[in-house]
C-alpha cells in the first residue's frame, strides 16, 4: 500500500477532470495536483473541486501546480492531447500529434525527479504508452495505459443487461488494440462461476446475439461522440479505479495496456491484457488460453499496431 497518496493528473479537459471528480468523490488519496498548459484552466478546475471538499469522504489537499510537482508524486496520469471528433475520426488517426504532445509531457514529468508510476489516457492509448515508456526509459511495469478497461466495463454492463445479473458478477473481457480492432474472449466469459455460453444454452438463447453486443462495445465510443461530442465519465471513473487499485496494492486483475514480452507470441509493444495490478504497477499478466479465432484477431490488433509504431518511432527520435 502507498502511504504518500498523491496523483499528479496533466490535462484537465472531459477526461482527465472526470477522474479528479471520481477520485474525489471516492476518497483514498492525500493530495491531487492539476497541471495544463493552460494555467488558469488548471486554477480554476482546482477551486471548482475544492469547493465540494465539505462533501467528500475524505479530506484532499488540492491545487493547481506545475511539473516540479510530480517530484514527490506516486502517480502521474496523462491525459492531455487532442481528442477524437465526430464524424469517425479513429483513435489511430490522433498518433501522431498526441505522440509529441506526450512526449514533451513525458521529458518534463522525468526532469522533475519524479520516480513513480505513469498511467495514461490520451489516444491512441496503446501507442501513447508506448512513447511514455521508450521516452522515460522506466521499467515496463511501471508505464501502464488504461489500455481496455473501459471496454471491458462496456461488455461486462452490456453481458448484465442480457442475463439479468450485476455487472460485477460478469468476468468477461475485451483484449486488443483500444480501437477498432479489439476483441472478446468469449471463451473466457462467465456468470460467476459459469461459462456463458453454457448460461445462454441452458436459456435457450442464440450464441450469435454476442456478436451484436461486441459490435456495441465496439461502436459506443462513436455513438457517445457523435450524439454528445466527447465520451469521459466512464473512463473517467476507470481511471479512477486504476488509480486506487494502485494505491491500495489491491491485485485486482484489469485489462490495462500492458508490454508485450512474450506473451500471446508477441513482444514490443503496449495492448490491452488482463494484467494483475500492484502498487508497483504491472505484476503480471495473465496468458489466456485462446482459441485460433481468438489469437488471430489479437494478432490483427498487434499488427495494427506495429504497422503505426513507425510514426511513433520517427516523433520519439525527433
Amino acid at each position: 500500500m502507498i502511504f504518500n497518496r498523491k496523483v499528479v493528473l496533466v490535462g484537465t479537459g472531459f477526461v482527465g477532470m472526470s477522474m479528479a471528480y471520481a477520485l474525489e468523490n471516492q476518497g483514498g488519496i492525500n493530495e491531487l495536483v492539476l497541471i495544463d498548459m493552460f494555467k488558469e484552466k488548471a486554477e480554476g478546475e482546482a477551486m471548482d473541486l475544492a469547493h465540494g471538499l465539505s462533501c467528500a469522504p475524505t479530506g484532499i489537499d488540492i491545487k493547481a501546480g506545475d511539473y516540479s510537482d510530480c517530484k514527490d508524486a506516486d502517480l502521474v496520469v496523462i491525459c492531455a492531447g487532442n481528442a477524437q471528433k465526430m464524424g469517425g475520426e479513429t483513435r489511430l488517426e490522433l498518433a501522431k500529434a498526441n505522440a509529441q504532445t506526450v512526449k514533451s509531457i513525458t521529458c518534463q514529468v522525468v526532469s522533475s525527479g519524479f520516480n513513480g508510476i505513469f498511467l495514461v489516457a490520451t489516444n491512441p492509448v496503446d501507442l501513447m504508452t508506448y512513447v511514455v515508456q521508450k521516452v522515460s526509459k522506466f521499467p515496463t511495469n511501471r508505464v501502464i495505459g488504461s489500455g481496455t478497461v473501459l471496454d471491458t466495463a462496456r461488455l461486462r454492463y452490456l453481458v448484465s443487461k442480457k442475463v439479468n445479473v450485476s455487472p460485477k458478477n460478469i468476468h468477461a473481457y475485451i483484449m486488443g488494440e483500444h480501437g477498432d480492432s479489439s476483441f472478446a474472449v468469449w471463451s473466457h466469459s462467465y456468470v460467476g462461476c459459469k461459462p456463458l455460453y453454457d448460461v445462454l444454452k441452458t436459456r435457450g438463447e442464440d450464441l450469435s446475439e454476442l456478436d451484436k453486443i461486441y459490435e456495441n462495445v465496439q461502436q459506443a465510443a462513436y455513438e457517445i461522440i457523435n450524439k454528445k461530442k466527447a465520451t469521459y465519465y466512464g473512463i473517467g471513473m476507470e481511471l479512477a479505479k486504476i488509480v486506487k487499485t494502485i494505491m491500495d496494492d489491491e491485485r485486482e486483475i484489469l485489462t490495462v495496456s500492458a508490454y508485450l514480452n512474450g506473451n500471446y507470441g508477441h513482444n514490443g509493444l503496449y495492448i490491452g491484457m488482463p494484467a494483475v495490478i500492484t502498487s508497483e504497477g504491472v505484476r503480471e499478466i495473465l496468458d489466456l488460453n485462446l482459441t485460433q479465432e481468438e489469437q488471430e484477431k489479437f494478432d490483427n490488433s498487434f499488427n495494427i499496431l506495429e504497422e503505426n509504431r513507425k510514426i511513433i518511432d520517427e516523433v520519439i527520435n525527433e
